[in-house]
């Protein structure tokens, strides 16, 4: 189950690498006209909206990633299987086809089916893509259908598959939304506890994207609270004191904690990967300290860390729950980013916002201490710090750089490309999948120039090759299909 997590989360690496400029450029555009969100402003409004291209359509951006990173040879048929069947998911429990099923007008279908475009509908998309494209990307047709064998075959099972994933999807995603909205309701009586309740599962909801049904219980209209609104006066009935209790404890997590954990992030990565890690961790950073979009953060350690996650969730809990027991409230209406705590001055119901600031601080520092520690102790496979490679093997140099005639000699050792069930790299290793472990020949393989020859399994071999490992893999997948 570990392995599966930490897969899956080096394969929504490269979808999280796209979002910190997508969140930094909805933030400036905001700053620029927060009452308009670039109504006002034409520069404001070409940030907002190039920004929204990649933070709005996140999770159609997972399900690519993941597509792409958990199929065998990471080919692009599987990102097509993957948008496939995202626009199968988003049809078919759309509002549209839900309303025609109930008998009802669009406006009256249950609230769940308007949220199913979310992270986990993409990740889960992503999935069943990269399931069929490496379950059917070899299979043979009869001769009048062979047009469809192969991976034009992965499409066609991508949506039947999709479609029979809808089915109990149609009965269980309204349970899971209903379920986690009457949890907001029954936590709204107590009080500062109660924030820091719903900060913890606010959190503790993002990788599966239903954090949505527990803000629209505390900072939207469902239940009464509409903290947000009654926060800057466009909604009626706040109360100094207790409006943007649910708001307030965010902004020493969004603005200091997580830049403080992408710091102990780089600083426990491995000396080699150290520029690799700080060019995710640092935008990151960046992106949630100035906008409050912390996602590019979360996702680069969620999955890679869940036991890092877990205590993020619940010091966003502790924090929430403090500060709303304490005369301190901002507000945002972006999210608690810097933009939206220096507008929180000027907010009818703000009380000694700049509290904020020395708070965050020692958050700052909690968050790096815990982070750092958890990740030493536990030997978390956090961004910079995979298992894959060291710095000796960063060092090696190839004798010569014919990488086709190392990569042909390399699957002749293997036993053959009918023995290859898959084919990755990582930075300095080609790792291949396996039928027979009795068909390697290490000695051989050995012989191509690689520097060594590890099997960590009965199926798996990963042959060290180096930093050019890249090339060779190329070659490699050539000779392989």
């Amino acid at each position: 189950m570990m392995r599966f997590l930490q897969r899956l989360g080096k394969s929504l690496m490269l979808p999280v690498a796209c979002l910190p400029v997508g969140g930094i450029l909805m933030g400036i555009g905001y700053w620029i006209d927060p009452s308009g969100w670039g109504a006002n402003n034409m520069l404001a409004l070409l940030l907002i909206k190039a920004g929204g291209i990649l933070i709005d359509n996140m999770a159609i951006l997972f399900a690519l990633g993941v597509a792409i990173g958990m199929s065998k040879d990471q080919e692009g048929t599987s990102a097509l299987a993957a948008i496939i069947s995202w626009l199968t998911v988003q049809t078919m429990l759309g509002a549209g086809v839900v309303s025609l099923i109930l008998g009802v007008d669009a406006a009256a279908v249950p609230a769940a089916f308007t949220k199913i475009n979310n992270q986990f509908i993409g990740i889960l998309c992503g999935l069943i893509a990269a399931g069929c494209y490496n379950r059917f990307y070899k299979t043979k047709m009869p001769d009048f259908l062979s047009f469809f064998a192969g991976r034009r075959f992965v499409p066609v099972m991508t949506v039947l598959i999709t479609l029979v994933a809808c089915v109990p999807l149609y009965f269980v995603w309204p349970i899971v939304y209903n379920f986690l909205v009457w949890v907001g309701e029954s936590i709204l009586g107590l009080g500062a506890v109660g924030a820091g309740i719903y900060g913890f599962l606010n959190r503790l909801l993002i990788p599966i994207g239903m954090h949505h049904a527990l803000n629209s219980v505390f900072w939207f209209g469902v239940a009464g609270i509409d903290d947000i609104g009654k926060f800057w006066g466009t909604v009626a009935g706040g109360v100094q004191g207790v409006t943007g209790m649910y708001q307030a404890g965010f902004f020493p997590i969004m603005m200091f904690g997580l830049p403080g954990a992408a710091l102990a992030m780089y600083h426990t990565a491995k000396t080699n990967k150290k520029k690799v890690a700080a060019g995710i961790l640092f935008s990151a950073a960046l992106c949630s300290f100035f906008t409050g979009v912390t996602e590019p953060l979360e996702f680069a350690f969620m999955f890679l860390a869940p036991a890092l996650y877990v205590a993020h969730a619940l010091l966003t809990g502790l924090c929430v729950g403090i500060i709303a027991a304490l005369p301190i409230r901002a507000g945002f209406q972006f999210s608690a980013g810097f933009v939206d705590w220096v507008l929180s001055f000027k907010a009818p119901f703000a009380e000694n916002p700049i509290w904020l600031i020395p708070i965050g601080l020692f958050v700052f520092v909690l968050y790096y201490l815990i982070f750092r520690v958890l990740i030493v102790k536990l030997d978390l496979k956090t961004p910079g710090r995979e298992d894959d490679d060291n710095d000796a093997e960063m060092n090696i140099e190839l004798s010569n750089d014919d990488f086709g005639a190392m990569a042909a000699m390399i699957l002749e050792g293997i036993g053959g490309a009918s023995n290859v069930t898959s084919v990755d790299n990582c930075i300095t290793r080609l790792r291949l999948e396996v039928k027979d472990r009795l068909m390697v020949d290490e000695k051989k393989i050995k012989a191509s120039g690689a520097a060594g020859v590890i099997r960590p399994s009965k199926t798996s071999v990963q042959v060290i090759i180096g930093p050019k490992v890249q090339f060779v893999a190329d070659e490699f997948k050539k000779l392989v299909k």
